[in-house]
């Protein structure tokens, strides 16, 4: 890997606005290509959605928690002239999730293909075969969905035509639970294979089957976490970017992006300040992008009727605590699914309702690192899918008992004695992903992973409004997931020109 270009006070200037990892690894490829790079982050830390929150010795990271491809971290440190594994210990996480059944039965899920084949056993030994069928189906649409399509910019009518044939070959015109039940009858076995869209924002039975390529995304290259939190990696990336002669400066908002003849030049802060660019990046949600700060009248596509049209991802409750005593049962990873699937998911993504019921993912960082929470304590996060602000809910009251229902559920199931166990604790609503991380309608996700909302059909990653603006992150292509916002940023090497070529002195 060559080292990175020298950059100079002389150097073209790219400004990035936010700093989630899509940001964070749009400004370290700039910054290698020689660009003199700026992230502008709105809140007082970087990291976006994968802000860090420190309260009474516990860390608790915010957001992201699932590492599947690591390779693509890995590519970032070495474009930086540096090795990922001298800054961040990536340890792998097994079983990937546990899964666990309304009724209290369990599915450790795996990248081992016999422990795998064990567990369906266990639930239906005639989905055996199926299973395998299924996996092979999976291999097949991540050679084409990932191995070559995610990195690719979907510009043009032409880019979508080519790749037509593969996606009907591929089914992809079926649902992620609609693959799936095409290979396995088993109910239970039919929720443990679908539902990863839900990690990315998506209704399993709306989603593109081309998300089943999870699964087998998931067996090449396992699940991991680091040591220190994902926001060790936001650190880390930050450290890559200053190093390299880039800016990260938090506490800033974009007010507007600048226009001069059909062309980004730059953006607007909200105190007044003009801050020039060469090239501008957008990490902030996709929809807010078009909205907020690209004018009106420089808007052809992404006009306020089509971003008001356009189907976003459900939300998220999000309840972070620590408690005084550890629970070594608790896998790092738990799907707790609820009594109901397509009629909760239904609530959730049409019905626009709060519902009684919830399938919950419980985050337990310190069953891996220990070091997250104070000695002889643990660390988690419980996160409930729920509907975005489309819904008439008023989370100012609905919050604490929405809370104190999960808290009941947990204390029932998993985590005995939790409330006086109790330490420290903080929760986010579908407020706070509007409010404080600019997500139109409050969608966790961005746009929704439904077919007619993918490749070309999602905002691209070449602005198709303004020449020298460019869109990362989940609400462009590829989509959402550590995976999908590493690659967005790695489609920029192919779209935004070499500084050699801008012709800037």
């Amino acid at each position: 890997m060559p080292a990175p270009v020298p950059v100079t006070s002389s150097s073209p200037h790219a400004i990035v606005i936010g700093s989630g990892f899509g940001g964070l690894a749009a400004a370290v490829r700039l910054g290698a290509r020689g660009y003199r790079v700026t992230v502008l982050e709105k809140l007082d830390e970087p990291g976006g959605r994968a802000y860090v929150y420190k309260m009474g010795g516990y860390t608790f990271d915010a957001g992201p928690t699932v590492v599947t491809a690591p390779f693509l971290f890995e590519e970032l440190w070495e474009l930086a002239g540096k090795k990922l594994a001298d800054t961040i210990d990536m340890r792998p996480v097994t079983p990937f999730y546990r899964i666990r059944f309304d009724d209290g039965q369990v599915f450790d899920y795996t990248g081992d293909p016999e422990h795998m084949r064990s567990e369906i056993r266990k639930l239906n030994p005639a989905d055996v075969e199926g299973y395998e069928k299924f996996v092979a189906m999976s291999e097949e649409i991540f050679k084409v969905g990932f191995t070559e399509l995610a990195h690719v910019p979907f510009g043009s009518w032409f880019d979508m035509a080519k790749i037509a044939p593969d996606m009907v070959k591929l089914q992809s015109y079926r649902t992620v639970y609609g693959l799936v039940s095409k290979y396995v009858k088993d109910d239970r076995l039919r929720q443990v294979l679908s539902f990863h869209p839900l990690l990315v924002g998506g209704n399993p039975f709306s989603t593109t089957s081309i998300y089943t390529l999870i699964a087998f995304l998931e067996r090449k290259w396992g699940v991991h976490f680091p040591v220190g939190g994902t926001g060790k990696l936001v650190r880390g990336l930050v450290g890559l970017i200053e190093g390299m002669g880039g800016t990260v400066r938090c506490n800033t908002a974009v007010d507007q992006i600048l226009v001069e003849n059909g062309r980004a030049v730059g953006v607007k802060l909200p105190s007044g300040e003009l801050l020039r660019a060469d090239v501008v990046v957008s990490n902030a949600d996709s929809a807010t992008t078009y909205k907020n700060l690209v004018p009106a009248e420089a808007r052809r596509r992404w006009t306020d009727k089509k971003i008001e049209k356009s189907r976003y991802s459900m939300s998220l409750f999000v309840w972070y605590f620590g408690l005084k005593k550890k629970y070594d049962h608790v896998a790092h990873h738990t799907i707790m699914l609820g009594p109901r699937y397509k009629g909760l998911l239904d609530d959730i993504f049409t019905n626009h309702t709060l519902a009684e019921d919830f399938s919950l993912y419980l985050h337990r960082p310190t069953a891996t690192d220990p070091g997250l929470a104070p000695e002889g304590c643990d660390g988690f996060y419980v996160l409930s899918p729920v509907p975005n602000l489309m819904a008439d809910v008023d989370w100012a009251t609905q919050a604490k008992p929405y809370r104190d229902a999960i808290a009941k559920k947990l204390s029932e199931t998993l985590l005995p004695g939790l409330e006086e166990n109790l330490a420290v604790e903080h929760w986010i609503t579908p407020l706070d992903f509007r409010d404080r991380l600019s997500s139109f309608r409050g969608a966790a996700f961005g746009i929704e992973p439904i077919l007619t909302q993918s490749a070309y059909f999602r905002p691209h990653n070449a602005s198709e409004e303004l020449e020298r603006l460019y869109l990362v992150g989940a609400g462009t292509h590829p989509g959402a997931g550590l995976p999908g916002v590493l690659s967005s940023a790695r489609v920029l090497d192919s779209i935004v020109p070499s500084p050699t070529d801008l012709g800037v002195s």
